[in-house]
């Protein structure tokens, strides 16, 4: 026992004399342990920042219990021996699979579409609400926390809806909403039967309110005629515990095939938990989604934190003259090379502390900026183990990783001959700094073109013609009384007198969105053999007229052929194509049940689903009360405030009850770069912090050098040698550094922006420029750096570094 205790009390003094040691070596060289701390700091704080992005991503819909039980129903659609993957299930399969598959505890339908967006009153309040229509089991195989109600009733009746928290606070301000009755759509009355807290902004399906299946029956009596060929709604399983699997999802793959044996369709079981991040299939099967952006997050973050650990290795290294002969002295005294690896050790991790305090302080200071950037609600659970463990490991990690090259190799210094002043010092390991300083730049310069290739491709987007005219071209919902075909014509006929507008057309959804699509349409000569799937828009008349598209023959509707209302259909550019015949105006065609439809025009293709794709083969049919959006084109000559008041004032007068709802169509295609965007902001943000850091440790090699060099060039002026050839030979080494990061750098961001590329159909052609442009930030920014302590050198006094010889 006194053995152990006495050794016990070893290693506390040598703990705390090391740990005085460090505290020492940081003050008295504090611009180096600021320099060093700093870029430790910065990239520490890039790291937590993607770090809690990941968490945040991974996390998604993990609030649910019983998660690993809950299944969405995919679909996969045989097109041409091609399989298409769709969330759209048949509306029988539910209660089929409830029936007769015994792994199955509980299912559920969810509405898809049409009616997720209504007006919703009590008293003067009145909200547009994101609703979901949905089985009672529902809240049962979702265990949503309850304020008020409970799951097992909340949608038992047809009338019942259940609200989330802030729906409840807008609606009925502080009183009791339980039992309060809601006017939906202006229509009907439905009672409150449940409040749900507030959905956390990381779960996939989001909604205000929550209705009864019964209830959509009743808004749609003909869904329930619908076949095992209609997929028209999403469908949720929860297993049960003891459930194969395997059993379960061989079950559901038959099943509709079973009922329909000429089906192209397959249903399967695919896990909730996996549903944010997993979200697309090529060929039937996963092929990744935003778990890619969430992995590629993740090398980021090992990209900087390692880039600042290499600059941290640079820093350290380059002090190796003046660290010498203290661990000369120390070994001389009887210290081991463990014992000095240990203090560096030590003094590794006590920057890494220090950095992470003060990562941890920039962390909350950059969060509300990131949340808003991303448009998401990130927050520091202090309370969370996993978060302190997190940012244990992360302090220990790094400064282990960043401590270990330079505790190896200043406790190798051999006594003799660093106590006799061997100048030699540090040149073993300069190949090695070099090669650090290359990774950090190859990094450096990877993010740099994949960000500029990234910015490249967004602008291309942009600005590439869409096929229709997206300014002064604004949508918005029929509803109310809007549904009367009489009473829009009367507002569409207003809006022209009044000059707000040229003209307006109706539309199947949203003109942003995507449509119905179907496989019975066809033509003379069509194949047998091909199931192609078409989508197709219902449209009013002045449809091509109202977007800004060309056609490319034919006519758009028009009220002057009465035939254009039941018997004449449009087509665009790609299905004209599809069909190979060179004039396909005039030919007759069969859609579903229809006996005979005429095509009296080809339009040209437009882009306004999806950017960078190729346009889809779509036909266009006149029927205004099964569409559910009208489109205007506001007149350019009018002040666009002054036509939006008109607008809004003849709305009000037709229809009351009902706030006008209007939305530009630029603004909403803009919206569909999200992704790219947020891409880009992040390249450019994080690749600028590394090449700062990276600028960090060439600073720490630039240091070094001049150091090492500094007898030199003072023999070199004495003997005559003016600045610039001095700062030319003391850069040009650097200089090599650079450029040979570069060209290791060009072929991997090469390989990494011609895979991303590959998403689209439309994208910007191969180009010099993003690769020039990196290099030549990469040597400016450089030079910068290294020419600031050049120059310092350069102009010192020989005398100073050359008095003692």
């Amino acid at each position: 026992m006194l053995v152990l205790s006495l050794i016990n009390s070893s290693i506390h003094d040598m703990f705390k004399l090391n740990f005085k040691i460090a505290l020492r070596n940081l003050r008295r060289n504090i611009s180096f342990s600021l320099i060093n701390i700093g870029g430790l700091a910065i990239g520490m704080t890039c790291c937590l920042l993607l770090l809690l992005y990941i968490n945040y991503e991974w996390n998604f819909d993990k609030q649910f219990k019983d998660i690993d039980r809950v299944y969405f129903s995919r679909l996969n659609l045989d097109i041409n021996g091609k399989l298409v993957t769709s969330i759209a299930t048949p509306n029988k399969l539910a209660a089929e699979a409830k029936q007769t598959v015994p792994g199955i505890e509980l299912a559920s339908r969810m509405a898809l579409g049409g009616d997720d967006n209504k007006l919703f009153n009590h008293g003067r309040q009145s909200f547009k609400l994101e609703s979901r229509s949905v089985d009672p089991s529902y809240l049962q195989i979702f265990n949503y926390p309850f304020i008020h109600g409970n799951a097992a009733t909340a949608l038992s009746t047809p009338d019942a809806v259940v609200i989330t928290e802030a729906t409840a606070k807008k609606l009925f301000g502080n009183q009791n909403p339980m039992g309060q009755t809601l006017k939906y759509d202006n229509r009907k009355l439905l009672k409150v039967s449940g409040v749900l807290k507030d959905l956390p902004k990381n779960q996939s399906l989001q909604f205000d309110a929550l209705l009864s299946w019964a209830f959509f029956d009743q808004e749609h009596p003909g869904d329930k005629e619908n076949g095992w060929g209609a997929i028209t709604c999403a469908t949720v399983f929860k297993l049960k515990k003891e459930a194969d699997f395997a059993a379960t999802d061989a079950a559901i793959r038959k099943m509709i095939r079973s009922h329909d044996p000429d089906t192209q369709l397959e249903a399967f079981l695919f896990p909730y938990a996996k549903f944010h991040l997993y979200n697309v299939f090529e060929n039937g099967k996963p092929a990744g989604g935003r778990i890619e952006q969430v992995r590629l997050f993740g090398f980021l973050a090992f990209c900087i934190l390692l880039i600042a650990g290499i600059n941290y290795m640079n820093l350290s290294t380059a002090r190796s003259e003046k660290r010498s002969r203290e661990v000369g002295v120390r070994k001389a005294l009887g210290s081991t090379r463990k014992t000095i690896m240990g203090q560096f050790m030590l003094e590794s991790v006590l920057f890494s502390f220090l950095a992470t305090v003060v990562a941890f302080g920039l962390l909350e200071l950059c969060l509300p900026y990131f949340n808003n950037l991303l448009d998401i609600s990130m927050s520091i659970d202090y309370r969370s183990f996993q978060l302190w463990g997190t940012l244990a490991a992360l302090t220990l990690i790094t400064g282990f990783l960043a401590g270990s090259y330079p505790a190896f190799y200043l406790s190798s210094f051999i006594p003799v001959r660093v106590l006799k002043g061997n100048t030699n010092i540090g040149k073993s390991s300069l190949p090695v700094r070099k090669v650090l300083v290359v990774l950090q730049f190859t990094l450096s310069i990877c993010m740099i073109i994949c960000a500029i290739v990234v910015y490249s491709q967004i602008s291309f987007m942009k600005n590439a013609p869409l096929g229709f005219a997206k300014d002064n071209l604004v949508q918005m919902p029929l509803e109310g009384l809007y549904k009367n075909p009489e009473r829009l014509k009367l507002f569409k006929s207003e809006l022209q007198k009044s000059g707000a507008i040229v003209s307006a057309a109706e539309f199947a959804q949203s003109f942003t969105e995507s449509g119905e699509i179907t496989s019975s349409f066809s033509w003379p000569g069509k194949p047998a053999n091909d199931n192609s799937i078409f989508d197709f828009r219902s449209v009013g008349y002045d449809f091509t007229k109202t977007i800004g598209a060309r056609m490319v023959s034919g006519r758009d509707f028009s009220p002057e052929f009465p035939a254009d209302s039941s018997a004449s259909i449009l087509i665009n550019q790609s299905l004209a194509d599809k069909m190979g015949i060179k004039n396909p105006v005039g030919t007759s065609v069969k859609w579903d049940d229809n006996s005979s439809l005429k095509i009296i025009g080809v339009v040209e293709n437009y882009l306004n689903e999806a950017l960078g794709r190729k346009a889809l083969p779509t036909f266009f049919y006149y029927n205004p009360v099964r569409s559910r959006s009208l489109l205007l084109r506001l007149n350019p000559e009018q002040n666009l405030t002054a036509a939006m008041g008109t607008i809004k004032r003849i709305s009000q007068q037709l229809n009351p009850a009902y706030p006008l709802q209007l939305t530009f169509v630029d603004q909403d295609m803009a919206d569909k770069l999200k992704t790219e965007h947020l891409l880009s902001v992040l390249s450019n943000l994080f690749g600028g912090f590394a090449i700062l850091i990276s600028c960090l440790g060439l600073f720490g090699l630039a240091l070094y050098m001049a150091e090492q060099r500094k007898k030199e060039i003072s023999i070199r002026k004495v003997l005559g040698a003016d600045l610039s050839g001095i700062l030319i030979l003391l850069n040009k080494d650097f200089m090599k550094l650079v450029l040979l990061s570069n060209v290791i750098a060009f072929p991997i961001a090469y390989i990494l922006t011609s895979n991303w590329l590959k998403n689209y159909d439309y994208k910007i052609p191969f180009a010099v420029d993003p690769f020039v442009a990196a290099a030549l930030i990469s040597i400016g920014i450089a030079l910068l750096t290294v020419s600031l302590q050049s120059f310092k050198v350069a102009k010192a006094n020989a005398v100073d570094a050359l008095k003692y010889e």
